[in-house]
């Protein structure tokens, strides 16, 4: 299943980033660099999808991505060298 998430990376004081969503509290994952805290989002998704199944609660509306033959509108972080 594909998900459309809204993220907020936060940089930490002692350095790397925190990554928490508005429309998922629970999702909250770090990583060193703005590459790795995005990487790690996949993880953490994956343990809040399985906790909203457990609890039996819905994800919130427009989270899932259930038509893949349009396009999808994606903002994401590009650092160019």
């Amino acid at each position: 299943m594909l998900y459309k998430i809204p993220l907020i990376l936060s940089p930490q004081p002692e350095g790397g980033f925190t990554v928490t969503s508005p429309v998922l509290p629970e999702l909250v994952t770090e990583g060193d660099t703005v590459a790795e805290a995005l990487a790690n989002v996949q993880d953490a998704l994956a343990a809040v999808v399985e906790s909203y199944e457990d609890l039996g609660r819905p994800l919130p509306p427009n989270t899932q991505l259930s038509d893949l033959t349009g396009p999808v509108w994606l903002e994401t972080v590009v650092i160019a060298s």
